[in-house]
């Protein structure tokens, strides 16, 4: 045979009795809130449920997308911008390096007569190389961009807009 709780059987008889007095209502009220008192302090050391957790990972989440979505586009003018400025060093470099010699130079030329620190980086930001072409009086260093293909819009070159002239003239 199957045994009742004693507990929980009491519990029902005095929550389904009808109280005799004002002092036996005070003390089923103060039975039932000793009751819920101990379910809550019962909850508390439970500590947090699966689908808490999943609710917190599902906000982290959607914060992080946030982010992403805007500070990609940051990240990707950033490369840009890196872009330009590692075309201005090698730019000098190679001026400086016309100066006391004859011809166009190569990367590889300006490290090894020191106009570039061998600790830096030669490639654009999405890895490809810097081009150098020398004119008659103007020098000009270009990326293919991220992309890599040369002739497109995301092309990097300085003095800017020199490719497009080169290639249409």
């Amino acid at each position: 045979m199957k045994q009742d709780n004693p507990r929980t059987a009491a519990e029902s008889t005095r929550a389904t009795e009808r109280p005799q007095s004002f002092q036996e209502a005070l003390r089923q009220l103060s039975a039932l809130r000793q009751l819920r008192a101990l379910r809550k302090r019962r909850a508390a050391e439970r500590g947090t449920t699966l689908v808490e957790v999943l609710i917190v990972v599902a906000i982290i989440a959607m914060v992080a997308g946030g982010v992403a979505f805007f500070a990609f586009p940051k990240f990707e003018e950033s490369r840009g911008k890196a872009a330009l400025t590692g075309a201005r060093v090698i730019r000098g470099a190679a001026q400086n390096w016309q100066m006391s010699n004859d011809g166009c130079p190569t990367i590889s030329q300006l490290i090894q007569d020191k106009q570039l620190d061998k600790a830096q980086d030669t490639n654009d930001p999405w890895g490809g190389d810097y081009t150098i072409v020398c004119t008659d009086d103007d020098i000009v260093v270009s990326s293919d961009g991220k992309d890599k293909k040369k002739g497109t819009t995301d092309d990097v070159s300085v003095p800017k807009g020199a490719n497009a002239a080169e290639e249409g003239g």
